[in-house]
């Protein structure tokens, strides 16, 4: 027996997700884009030498628990559009939908390579922050399952979020111009770098609107002792409205992004497929220098 069909689409994408793995683990470019990131974070983190305001924790330690966040929220609102954008102009997409469970199985597969550049992201920032940066870890068991329950939401709040853009976008080119400057304002404006309570009034309050505050939030909490609470808004960590915030992005996400994908791989054909393949050809071709 080889199981219902579920199962099937399940153990394939599980097959697919630890191959894909290897292969960014392998792929020497892809890997260091990551490293590249967290190694930003953790010099950022060495010399930043002033102080969170009314505390006296060190400001480097608010920017490495804001950057961990930031690292989660770019897998799925950053990288994921470009990885679908790029294999369906590969025609890995139009393979997909030939094959029974392809499409299931596909995101499987992604969800289950996300979580491991997710969980390999953080355990890298987390410990290399700690060991030459004196970084942040949290102190509690508590914290322990708050970083926990915060990266799992925040991931699927992401992750939807950033598959739904992959399947309007054009082209890899466009998906990452279209999508860097406003993931870059979320950056500055989501107290991911400095207290978010230093901004205005009506920049807190669009930035609330958005994943990327209330992730910071969360792991700020979980990474962060409670004297960091007189840099909040609020003078709370508010994990109740963490958890209901992205809750909603989780819900608004997959609302968006099952019809959108599932127009995208209707909508492919071969006959697609060798038109953009070939509008890209000239377009390289067009190029200065060739």
């Amino acid at each position: 027996m080889r199981g219902t069909g579920p199962q099937r689409y399940l153990r394939a994408g599980v097959r697919r997700g630890g191959i894909e793995l290897r292969q960014l683990l392998r792929t020497k470019k892809e890997l260091s884009g990551h490293l590249v990131n967290i190694g930003v974070a953790i010099v950022l983190a060495m010399t930043i030498s002033s102080s969170v305001p009314g505390t006296e924790l060190p400001m480097g330690h608010l920017m490495m628990a804001g950057f961990a966040a930031y690292l989660l929220f770019q897998l799925g609102v950053l990288n994921i559009p470009q990885m679908l954008v790029t294999e369906r102009e590969e025609g890995v997409l139009l393979r997909l939908r030939a094959t029974p469970g392809g499409i299931p199985a596909y995101l499987v597969a992604k969800a289950l390579l996300i979580l491991g550049l997710a969980v390999g992201t953080l355990v890298l920032l987390l410990t290399a922050g700690a060991l030459l940066a004196d970084g942040p870890l949290p102190a509690t068991p508590a914290q322990w399952l708050t970083l926990v329950w915060v990266t799992g939401l925040g991931l699927l709040a992401v992750v939807p979020l950033g598959a739904a853009i992959g399947a309007v976008l054009p082209n890899p080119r466009e998906a990452l111009a279209l999508i860097m400057l406003p993931a870059m304002a979320l950056l500055v404006t989501s107290g991911t770098m400095f207290p978010i309570s230093r901004l205005p009034h009506l920049v807190q309050q669009i930035a609330s609107l958005f994943p990327l505050k209330w992730m910071a939030q969360g792991l700020r909490s979980a990474l962060l002792p409670d004297s960091a609470l007189a840099a909040e808004p609020t003078g709370s960590w508010e994990l109740p409205m963490v958890a209901l915030v992205l809750t909603l992005w989780t819900i608004v996400g997959f609302l968006l992004a099952v019809p959108l994908l599932r127009r995208t791989t209707r909508r492919e054909s071969g006959s697609r497929l060798a038109g953009r393949q070939h509008k890209a050809a000239m377009a390289g071709a067009g190029a200065p220098g060739r």
